[in-house]
């Protein structure tokens, strides 16, 4: 069988039409060259090449096997390609999971951002709840999640990515002046809450702070998905806390306002392991730490 060398040879002198002008290309010296050609020859066991002291031209034989050797060889430059482009992370497959309230706002820029700048490297996504990200990082399928904290695992990296306010949910139907702009003003007043278990992180969050401000509204409604609860909320079931990009969902029967004693309590933390053996991985890091630096510098996570 033949050799790529040799199908290299063959290419260069049959497009160059001339063994000094092909050895040049090939950075080598004519002789070499010939004895390819000829080793070629022998196990086609056709003549390639007619040959004088003047010219160089191909065979029937030589023109019919050409195509398919510039193809052999343009498939072995391109695996080089792709092989060292993967090994620099520029090409391969990242699994990214994220929580459903992320995609309201940040999943979306970063995606757009990594597409424009990683356009070889595919992104396979997949969302879930934070304690299921944290497993799937755990269990290698996942290389990447987006998620709520806390990111309590020995062996991960993080890094904390955005912040946002909570702003208050209320059904239409209740006028502006009756609407709750402050803790306090939920208690007593019907709530629809996040459910303990299943969106543990702003149940802990939301309970908090009514507690701190010493506020006991009355739950109507243990739910886990944001957009449920403001379902819930625009069929007059009660008030909610929301992240404040949840208001690009536009309910219907729900009107946002902010809540005006609370800061940016919502948090959300980019996680990996740090003992990843994914090379496309990096430059998706990078670009996370460019977007955090275009946004006023970045915030690593202890």
């Amino acid at each position: 069988m033949f050799e790529l060398i040799q199908l290299r040879c063959f290419v260069a002198v049959a497009e160059e039409l001339h063994f000094g002008r092909a050895a040049l290309r090939l950075n080598m010296s004519q002789p070499p060259l010939s004895r390819h050609i000829q080793v070629l020859e022998r196990i086609l066991q056709v003549q390639l090449f007619n040959r004088s002291s003047r010219s160089v031209r191909l065979t029937a034989s030589g023109k019919a096997f050409l195509p398919e050797a510039q193809r052999i060889v343009h498939m072995a430059d391109s695996a080089l390609v792709t092989a060292r482009a993967a090994a620099a992370g520029q090409q391969g497959l990242v699994t990214i999971g994220f929580t459903a309230a992320s995609l309201y706002r940040y999943v979306p820029a970063l995606i757009g951002a990594l597409q424009a700048q990683l356009p070889d490297v595919q992104m396979l996504l997949r969302e879930s709840v934070s304690g299921d990200l944290v497993e799937g990082l755990l269990r290698d399928s996942l290389d990447l999640a987006i998620l709520r904290p806390p990111v309590r695992r020995e062996g991960f990296a993080c890094r904390h990515i955005a912040s946002e306010p909570l702003v208050v949910c209320s059904p239409a139907s209740v006028p502006p002046e009756e609407r709750p702009r402050r803790l306090g003003d939920f208690d007593g007043r019907p709530f629809v809450m996040y459910s303990p278990d299943k969106s543990r992180y702003f149940h802990e969050l939301v309970a908090g702070l009514l507690t701190s401000a010493g506020a006991q509204p009355s739950v109507t409604q243990h739910l886990t998905q944001i957009h449920s609860i403001l379902v819930m909320v625009g069929a007059g079931h009660g008030f909610a806390l929301v992240p404040e990009s949840a208001c690009q969902l536009r309910p219907v029967g729900v009107e946002f306002s902010p809540l005006e004693d609370v800061g940016p309590v919502v948090e959300l933390y980019a996680a990996w392991r740090a003992d990843h053996a994914n090379p496309a991985l990096t430059p998706v890091l990078q670009v996370i730490d460019q977007q955090l630096a275009a946004r006023g510098g970045l915030s690593p996570a202890p």
